[in-house]
């Protein structure tokens, strides 16, 4: 019979935006693959998905019922691995699990930037804290992908659960290349861009902690100086309409551009002269990873998933939270400096290197080997 995994997570978009290589590394091991997560997504490289009413706010009512059916799940099916994914995947996952790890099931998380961290809220630390240091008991290891996080969990966890620190869920470099001039001239005309256009592309959902309206303001100081500036937002999300609105608000519609869900980012990453992310809150930050592996530099505001990858003055800048002044500033000087931009772009792409899709995988499938040999050990003794 074979060995079963479960990826457990909020929504099941995230699964195709960061996990098939993972499912994939499963299946060449021999196991079979299950997701369980709200949507119906047919992914590939999964035998077995199970829809799950699961929300993101943590008082949803419906997240009740998401644990009596996730449960019920685990009741029903043996899995020798449960791998948890999202704040509230991974809450809900894990005190669904509870029984099933009794039963020799081992539970990994991954935190892809906890909701505490240094200068977070002080109801994200009254909230989200207390309620990690508590599921942490219920867990088999703790896999960070940052820093400051690596350091937090150990202090969380002290000997109950292993910490692990991984290079993010890893970048695609060989689908995020550099574009030569032809290429870069092509995209754009396919897109209704010129030559002379400078793209700033921002990629991400359209939300509160993206932060995509510091960049609106940026643009409406840079608009008279840098009449060809193109300001693209690739993403969709829950402030689409309040940004349009302040885009027209400050008349930049002929300069801000809302592509929507682009299926083909990396068209985007290579038509852009630079490549910008605003967020309060990042474990990380893949679209910047993905603009540097396109020898793109990047701008980005200073939170601790930034700081990671933007060495400052190296591949480019970082702004603090809210400094539109700043922003403007740089990106001024780089419309002005274009020689930059190459260099940048460079240093870029080999900084990537270290967060690459095979570096990751990697350090994973060394991490998952040992708890799939904790299993085996626990079946052949059973």
């Amino acid at each position: 019979m074979k060995r079963k995994v479960l990826f457990c997570a909020t929504v099941d978009y995230h699964f195709k935006a960061f996990h098939l290589p993972y499912f994939r590394w499963f299946q060449n091991q021999g196991w079979e693959v299950h997701t369980a997560a709200n949507g119906q997504l047919e992914l590939p490289f999964v035998d077995q998905s199970h829809s799950i009413p699961i929300q993101r706010s943590p008082f949803h009512l419906h997240n009740r019922l998401a644990y009596a059916e996730l449960k019920t799940l685990l009741d029903q099916q043996h899995f020798d691995l449960i791998h948890c994914h999202t704040p509230m995947g991974s809450v809900i996952g894990r005190l669904a699990a509870k029984h099933a790890r009794k039963r020799g099931t081992k539970i990994l998380y991954t935190a892809h930037g906890f909701h505490f961290w240094k200068g977070a809220p002080l109801q994200n630390w009254l909230l989200y804290y207390p309620i990690e240091r508590w599921l942490v008991s219920y867990t088999d290891a703790l896999i960070t992908i940052n820093g400051e996080d690596y350091k937090r969990a150990g202090r969380i966890s002290g000997e109950r659960t292993a910490v692990h620190y991984v290079p993010g869920m890893g970048v695609d470099m060989n689908r995020f290349t550099s574009a030569d001039e032809k290429e870069k001239q092509q995209l754009r005309t396919k897109y209704g861009f010129t030559e002379q256009d400078f793209i700033v592309l921002c990629a991400g959902e359209l939300n509160t902690n993206k932060n995509q309206g510091m960049l609106i303001k940026a643009g409406a100081q840079l608009a008279r100086q840098m009449p060809n500036l193109k300001i693209v937002f690739a993403g969709d999300g829950a402030n689409r309409q309040t940004y349009e609105s302040l885009v027209r608000q400050m008349n930049l519609d002929q300069h801000v551009h809302f592509a929507g869900f682009c299926r083909q980012i990396e068209d985007w990453m290579k038509l852009c002269d630079v490549c910008v992310s605003t967020s309060h809150r990042e474990g990380l930050g893949m679209n910047l990873l993905e603009a540097m592996s396109a020898e793109k530099p990047v701008i980005a505001t200073e939170n601790r998933g930034h700081r990671e990858l933007v060495k400052h003055g190296i591949n480019g800048f970082l702004v603090k939270p809210h400094d539109v002044k700043g922003l403007a500033d740089y990106l001024q000087r780089l419309y002005h400096q274009k020689s930059q931009l190459h260099l940048m772009g460079k240093a870029g792409r080999s900084i990537a290197y270290s967060f690459a899709q095979e570096q990751a995988v990697s350090e994973m499938a060394r991490i998952y080997t040992a708890y799939m040999d904790q299993t085996e050990k626990v079946i052949q003794h059973a």
